[in-house]
């Protein structure tokens, strides 16, 4: 009973950054720049690999794009996705997770990422529920250490 008064605390805290196209999105109180050092830093604490950080910024300023600040962090960790794709390997093409921090046309940074119940009914996910319920509170966790204040 303890874990779904957790959980439900968990998703209402959620709720405003919830979106119907399967991303949640939280605003941060930091720079584009501050807010990925701060979720790598949280990420690579909690024994998450980072697989790369691309910053869409620098690419496109390559080839001659004037782009906001925007970078995509790519991070996981077999321990958590392998058991998720062992229930659907499709999963997989969603793994290893993403965030993207990026600057909007008023200056607002935000974080986004892959809700994992968008992943369930995208990939038919069944007999997951508690895997997908530990990832959305660590995804949720890493998300509001990054932003927060």
């Amino acid at each position: 009973m303890r874990e779904l008064l957790s959980f439900m605390l968990v998703l209402t805290l959620a709720l405003p950054a919830l979106s119907a196209d399967g991303i949640i999105r939280l605003s941060s109180a930091h720079s584009v720049i501050a807010t990925t050092d701060r979720l790598v830093n949280i990420l690579e604490r909690k024994g998450m690999t980072i697989f790369n950080r691309i910053d869409h910024t620098a690419a496109a300023q390559k080839v001659g794009i004037q782009l906001r600040p925007t970078t995509l962090v790519i991070f996981g960790n077999p321990k958590v996705g392998s058991p998720l794709i062992k229930c659907t390997q499709a999963t997989g093409l969603d793994l290893p997770q993403k965030a993207l921090i990026s600057e909007d046309e008023n200056g607002k940074v935000w974080l986004s990422y892959n809700d994992p119940s968008y992943l369930k009914d995208r990939h038919q996910i069944e007999g997951c529920d508690e895997v997908l319920k530990n990832i959305s509170g660590e995804l949720y966790n890493f998300a509001t250490g990054a932003t927060a204040k």
